[in-house]
């Protein structure tokens, strides 16, 4: 049996896939490691996974990830797979390989994700070839739903939320400005806090406040991130996650103005990668964690990451060379 997930700040999406090919999709919580342990992320697996999953009949986990920026990060969450899946060999790799997978096969562009936090790249095809860096939710992360989330509780709290929206917030929310600094401050997750806000935005687009602050994260992502790839305006804005898609139409506009033609725009990876009956396994092309049940019960960074993955068998990765 083989898992297949991609995760972002707040939610991984699964697809379990027998050896028949019949697969099963379910979500869990996110497993962003710069944010989670390896005690937090197997804690949390450990509870949310579905009580039918066998977990000693999975062999391999395939787990592209928010976060995963480098080989500590990678094992933080490696180490955590190993401990609930005892029998499986981890692969780990970055969620945005997995976006300009979805978005763009073996074919170069541009590709970007926007949900709980931000990342964008140019892609070859096969990797990843320039990123211009989103310094995450304190510094950056323009657009993401953390962003709109910041900018929407910083105008409630300084009452400045119009047409009756300060008392609609107050309603569904009944949150204190001390409760408010504290979970920013104090508690775990604050990013994943911050971009709990952006639906309040969505369910209340009628409201040209709404409107507007979504309009401006767009912008200030186009501004700040977008507008610094070479040639951006060469390549079609292609993008993945929660924010960009339920404002897609939002996105649209602000992709346009700036000169962007737009190709696709998709909730999330495994909603397009999770139904490819063929992709190609091409040489070994990214860095990646694989990480076995070797005596030492540590990952070993390998170079390599084929070029695309399937759901079918016969079409899975090959594991690297020893």
């Amino acid at each position: 049996m083989i898992l297949i997930a991609d995760g972002g700040s707040t939610k991984s999406n699964w697809c379990q896939l027998d050896d028949a090919g019949n697969r099963v999709y379910f979500n869990t919580e996110g497993y962003n490691p710069d944010f989670m342990g390896t005690t937090a992320i197997a804690a949390s697996l450990d509870k949310n996974l579905p009580d039918t999953l066998p977990r000693q009949e999975v062999s391999k986990v395939y787990y592209y990830g928010a976060g995963v920026h480098n080989a500590e990060k990678a094992e933080r969450v490696a180490a955590a797979m190993r401990q609930i899946f005892p029998n499986a060999n981890a692969f780990v790799a970055e969620d945005l390989l997995a976006a300009a997978h979805a978005l763009l096969g073996n074919k170069p562009g541009f590709a970007a994700i926007l949900g709980t936090g931000t990342n964008s790249c140019l892609y070859d095809g096969e990797k990843i070839t320039y990123n211009v860096d989103s310094l995450g939710y304190f510094l950056g992360d323009e657009g993401s739903g953390s962003f709109i989330g910041k900018r929407l509780l910083r105008d409630y709290l300084r009452g400045l939320l119009p047409d009756g929206l300060q008392d609609i917030f107050q309603e569904e929310f009944k949150l204190t400005r001390d409760e408010i600094l504290d979970r920013l401050y104090n508690q775990p997750l604050p990013n994943r806090f911050l971009a709990s806000f952006a639906k309040f935005t969505y369910d209340h687009n009628n409201i040209s406040y709404c409107r507007e602050i979504v309009l401006q994260g767009f912008e200030t992502f186009f501004a700040n991130l977008v507008s610094h790839y070479p040639n951006y305006q060469d390549y079609t804005f292609n993008c993945v996650g929660s924010v960009g898609y339920n404002f897609r139409d939002a996105l649209t506009q602000v992709a346009r103005s700036h000169n962007m033609e737009v190709g696709k725009i998709i909730r999330s990876p495994s909603t397009t990668s999770c139904h490819i009956t063929k992709l190609l396994v091409g040489k070994p092309t990214y860095r990646f964690v694989w990480s076995k049940q070797l005596k030492n019960k540590r990952a070993t960074l390998l170079t390599g990451w084929p070029s695309c993955f399937s759901m079918l068998p016969g079409w899975l990765p090959r594991e690297p060379a020893r």
